[in-house]
């Protein structure tokens, strides 16, 4: 398994977070966003996205544009971009589990 690979199943599937991680990359993948439009988009708490952009940005699994705060425009980094099928290859299997952990 590449570097890539092991990051990205730790980061999205390795841990609690991991799914609204997933859903954050598949909001930037369809265009760049900042914490505020995350958060009203995916119906999270802006902190928790917050969180969650500060682990992906550690991770080199995205960067951003502008200035510090409400400035910052999100992007996915060229991991996600080049990772696009893992990617939804993990968010398929949490959705799944998360399915799993309902019917029960």
């Amino acid at each position: 398994m590449r570097e890539e690979e092991k990051v990205l199943h730790w980061i999205l599937a390795g841990t609690t977070g991991g799914y609204n991680r997933v859903r954050i990359l598949n909001e930037l993948l369809k265009k760049p966003q900042n914490t505020n439009m995350l958060s009203k988009k995916l119906n999270l708490d802006f902190k928790t996205v917050q969180h969650h952009l500060r682990v992906l940005e550690k991770n080199q699994l995205v960067t951003f544009k502008g200035g510090g705060g409400f400035g910052k425009v999100y992007f996915p980094s060229d991991m996600v971009e080049n990772n696009i099928d893992l990617i939804k290859e993990i968010k398929h299997n949490i959705e799944n589990e998360e399915n799993k952990k309902k019917k029960r």
